[in-house]
């Protein structure tokens, strides 16, 4: 009865120890899992929360369900998803005609772009620039942000990072200072890392509008190799997706995924570049850009596939200030 009580009286639920079966000890012990607010319970599948607290899939999604009910997350109107989608902040690349590609402004929160192309097109360089221009003040097309680097490749240049700050008027070190680094040595690790990003934000009360992971395929490639490791690693890569999109929900930030390629031997005609990961990553990333090489300077961007824009070209200049038309 009293839980019944408590989600109708939906109204009435505004912190953890409002929902039904969450005492001050359950509250705490979610809140050192990294979970401090309703919309992380109520986006959180219903298993990860049995093995957090030690109860029952079905006591865990009595829960959820009343977290969500809480926030209204039901079905609406398309006109509400529009007024809600206008708190989508954007991220400028540093390219009016990249910009142009992605629909005028630059990468969107609340999802996922993925960028794919040979070595040498850009790929780590656009992820730096993304880091360096979510700091500036949405009037010169950042979010006065922080963001979360987590590097598998042993790509990321402070160096690099400050001759980019430099050259759009912030301080290089400051510009350091709000870019949280860390190295994923494994696929597992790189999976843990992305977990633990809440408690990480809780405690360093980061205004995280940015995650960048460079690149989100290449341990997985390396670590399940054969076709009889396909489906468990396809099955990995698509929960990390997952998790990743739900932190771009949850604190409304952008998240910008790099990935590697491989060339087709069966297309004879046409280009054999096909992006890692199949299916599970294609449908996952929200926006895809296929980055290739162009003379000198010169890189070519085409946008493969986005749920709001038509498929289209532009070319952009990676030069020493950082990404440019």
């Amino acid at each position: 009865m009293t839980e019944n009580r408590d989600l109708e009286n939906k109204e009435e639920i505004l912190k953890l120890e409002d929902l039904p079966g969450v005492g001050p000890k359950t509250a705490e012990k979610l809140r050192e899992a990294g979970f401090t607010d309703l919309i992380s319970i109520a986006v959180m599948p219903a298993s990860e929360l049995a093995e957090i607290l030690g109860i029952t899939q079905s006591s865990a999604m009595k829960i959820i369900n009343a977290a969500r009910s809480a926030l209204k997350m039901d079905f609406i109107t398309a006109y509400e998803l529009l007024e809600r989608q206008k708190k989508i902040g954007y991220i400028t690349t540093g390219s009016k005609s990249l910009d142009k590609l992605l629909g005028g402004y630059g990468i969107p929160t609340q999802a996922i772009t993925e960028a794919f192309g040979e070595y040498g097109t850009g790929k780590s360089q656009l992820g730096f620039q993304l880091c360096v221009n979510v700091q500036l003040p949405p009037e010169k097309g950042g979010l006065d942000g922080d963001a979360i680097f987590i590097d598998t490749e042993n790509t990321f240049r402070p160096k690099r990072i400050m001759e980019m700050a430099e050259a759009v008027g912030l301080d290089p070190l400051e510009a350091l200072k709000r870019i949280r680094y860390v190295r994923a040595y494994s696929s597992d690790h790189q999976m843990l890392i992305v977990e633990k990003i809440p408690d990480l934000v809780r405690k360093e009360n980061l205004n995280l509008k940015l995650i960048v992971v460079d690149s989100f395929t290449g341990l997985f490639r390396a670590e399940y190799l054969g076709r009889g490791s396909l489906a468990e690693r396809q099955q990995k890569l698509n929960k990390h997706l997952h998790d990743l999109q739900r932190l771009a929900d949850r604190y409304n930030c952008a998240v910008y995924i790099t990935n590697q390629v491989m060339a087709r031997p069966d297309i004879l005609f046409g280009d054999p570049t096909q992006a890692i990961g199949g299916h599970i990553v294609a449908h996952g990333a929200t926006y895809r850009i296929y980055l290739r090489k162009s003379k000198g300077e010169k890189r070519i961007a085409r946008l493969v596939d986005a749920p709001d824009l038509p498929p289209m070209e532009a070319v952009f200049r990676i030069t020493p200030e950082g990404i440019r038309d």
